[in-house]
């Protein structure tokens, strides 16, 4: 789960470096720049979906300090 949870983090990070280098480079209204940053908001409710359901099914520990 752990290494899932890294490719999610990577992912957003690419999609939120790309949308930056968008608006840098494109003047105007930039298509890809929306696409990315869409792309972004969607990896980030997937993963927040994903270690909801992970802690609900068990596959993530509860830890408690």
């Amino acid at each position: 789960m752990r290494i899932v949870v890294l490719i999610f983090l990577l992912c957003i990070i690419a999609s939120l470096g790309s949308a930056f280098y968008y608006v840098l480079t494109e003047k105007g209204g930039s298509k890809r720049a929306l696409k990315a940053l869409t792309l972004r908001v969607g990896l980030s409710v997937t993963l927040f979906l994903v270690l909801m359901l992970g802690f609900h099914f068990g596959f993530l520990p509860n830890r408690h300090l």
